[in-house]
């Protein structure tokens, strides 16, 4: 699957976004007006005026809404829930070339608000792996005490854990100890 820059970065920013949402007891990762400016600057997210509560609000529950695209269970579950964020947003697909980078496509309408921005261009990029039959990418971590969300773009599908050195390691690390006492045992 041909993935251009524009779908990784709002792959990346869908991800993070979910990533957000507290859960089992962490924190809320956009707690105030001043974390959601730092998403939107570190992401890069272009042509957002000056955000408000309204806009934490809505980028909040535009987060719940993403995270049941990665927790529905089926495809079409999925696309139902891609076609009502996009269609929300007021999709209007423009050509652009702007900050330096060459012609590409924002599915946001210009003057849209941070979270009708980010329902069109993350949404879209949501779509197009179902389109493509890839939605099993959209995945959550399967260490038992870790659900951050992710994409998982090995070649071959096989990517278990948010992130290997972490979850992965600390799993492997375990289940060796484990193994070692019960043979010593």
């Amino acid at each position: 699957m041909l993935i251009t820059h524009d779908t990784r970065c709002a792959l990346d920013a869908v991800v993070d976004l979910v990533n957000t949402a507290p859960e089992d007891g962490a924190a809320d990762g956009l707690p105030d007006l001043g974390a959601l400016e730092d998403f939107v600057a570190g992401h890069r997210i272009s042509d957002v005026g000056t955000l408000t509560e309204l806009d934490l609000s809505a980028v909040r529950r535009l987060r719940g809404r993403f995270a049941a695209v990665f927790a529905a269970t089926d495809t079409r579950i999925a696309a139902g829930l891609i076609n009502e964020l996009v269609a929300a947003a007021g999709t209007t697909p423009r050509l652009t070339d702007h900050d330096g980078y060459d012609w590409h496509v924002h599915y946001f309408a210009p003057g849209a608000s941070v979270a009708d921005h980010l329902a069109a261009d993350c949404g879209m990029a949501l779509a197009f792996f179902v389109v493509a039959g890839e939605r099993e990418r959209l995945r959550r971590c399967e260490a038992p005490d870790c659900r951050r969300a992710f994409v998982d773009l090995s070649r071959n599908r096989s990517r278990r854990y948010c992130d290997s050195r972490t979850c992965g390691n600390r799993l492997h690390v375990a289940a060796y100890r484990a193994r070692r006492k019960e043979a010593a045992g």
